[in-house]
């Protein structure tokens, strides 16, 4: 019995202790969860991004992760499914200490958390607030926050350069093509963030904030006629055929715009925008963009 007794002190002194709860914000509000999940599966390519950022390598993500950086750090980890629908199976067998959603998979929130915890990080049009929080919330949880805080403070810095080049420097006007198709985007919008953050104020300021943008003409950009115009191609994003930005824009009323006029025009990485906006390098790949193009 003696022998028994100290085995099993042993045994469980040899076992570790489960991690402490951590309260952490998300888009649902504050949750309780484990610090330091070792196995994490996310089915968010923005808080894929921002966790790599981190050092912190998801076990499992999405069968197609779009964007070039993310898929070749991130394309080794199990595959759970897409980024509108979990494939429950291989979640289970992947048996995550955590499961992340956001944005396109927040909708399958309660169905991944049959499987294990789940939280939900979707960014919301407050793009850069969100990412900040993000950040800092990820490194309380991976307990890395010092890496986090590392990584805001140069996330601020690039953005008061970002925002001293652009003074005094015109309006600009947001717009994504699908194809042929035109739309775009003011501030409230997901990509509304360029206008606060970058600080070039909206060429025309009466752009309704929807999901998919305001569908707008060629000729509405010659009236408008901005100084800087910002360019996002979904179809490039997404790895679509058809007419490319650059193809649908090229035409006379757009060349005559003060924005072209002036080589003014900018194409942003879609897939930073569209696909991972509000991630980390992301985040600071679209900002390295915009100070190039400010300082010409």
């Amino acid at each position: 019995m003696k022998f028994a007794s100290i085995a099993g002190a042993l045994l469980i002194a040899a076992t570790p202790a489960l991690a402490d709860p951590v309260e952490i914000g998300t888009a649902r509000g504050p949750v309780s969860v484990a610090q330091t999940p070792a196995k994490v599966a996310v089915y968010d390519i923005a808080a894929i991004d921002t966790l790599l950022a981190l050092g912190v390598t998801p076990a499992g993500v999405p069968d197609e992760l779009y964007v070039p950086a993310i898929k070749t750090a991130a394309g080794g980890a199990a595959k759970i499914g897409t980024l509108f629908e979990p494939d429950i199976e291989a979640l289970s067998g992947l048996d995550p200490d955590l499961v992340i959603v956001g944005g396109r998979t927040a909708t399958q929130f309660d169905q991944v958390s049959e499987v294990a915890p789940a939280i939900d990080m979707t960014i919301s049009p407050d793009v850069v607030g969100d990412a900040r929080a993000r950040l800092l919330t990820y490194g309380a949880l991976f307990n890395k926050a010092d890496k986090a805080a590392e990584l805001a403070g140069t996330l601020d810095a690039r953005i008061a350069g970002v925002q001293a080049a652009a003074k005094d420097k015109g309006n600009a006007l947001i717009v994504m093509t699908n194809g042929p198709k035109v739309s775009a985007y003011g501030r409230g919008s997901r990509f509304g963030w360029l206008h606060d953050t970058v600080g070039l104020p909206e060429a025309y300021p009466n752009l309704i904030p929807e999901t998919h943008g305001d569908a707008i003409s060629f000729e509405f950009i010659t009236e408008v006629n901005p100084d800087w115009l910002l360019v996002i191609d979904r179809g490039a994003a997404v790895g679509e055929e058809g007419a490319s930005a650059a193809e649908t824009l090229d035409n006379p009323l757009v060349a005559g715009t003060k924005a072209a006029q002036a080589g003014q025009v900018v194409y942003l990485d879609a897939g930073r925008l569209y696909i991972s906006g509000g991630g980390y390098s992301s985040l600071m790949g679209t900002l390295d963009e915009m100070l190039a193009a400010l300082k010409g």
